[in-house]
């Protein structure tokens, strides 16, 4: 084998690599809290592309959250498509916030817009206490 091609084989096992672990820290719940919160504010952005639509939401007393919903087929099953919410749209999140507090995300399992409730992760939403 030449070192060229031991060089180049190394460098694809290692840009996988990386892709797999990003993915990993990208995807899935580990990021969030397992207790779930509840926002309420105004849509100030929508964004309906992969990985996940994503909408930007103002606050009363806590500012600007971005929340994150299912990837975009999984969004649109839950009836949730463009068009759904718009900016200056009343809405109701509920979900898991990022275990930084620190940061203002949050992962949607449920959103209220327009007298519409979408259920993104129906399998997910815990019941009220």
């Amino acid at each position: 084998m030449s070192t060229r091609f031991l060089t180049r084989s190394s460098m694809a096992l290692f840009a996988a690599g990386l892709f797999a672990t990003s993915a990993g820290a990208h995807h899935g719940w580990s990021w969030a809290d397992a207790e779930q919160i509840q926002l309420s504010g105004t849509v100030k952005a929508v964004q309906i592309a992969p990985p996940h639509p994503t909408m930007d939401i103002e606050t009363t007393n806590d500012g600007v959250w971005r929340v994150e919903l299912g990837n975009p087929s999984q969004t649109q099953r839950s009836g949730f498509v463009e068009g759904s919410a718009k900016v200056g749209d009343t809405i109701t999140a509920t979900g898991n916030r990022a275990e930084d507090h620190a940061e203002k995300r949050m992962k949607a399992v449920q959103v209220t817009v327009g007298g519409k409730t979408y259920d993104i992760y129906p399998e997910r939403i815990q019941a009220k206490r």
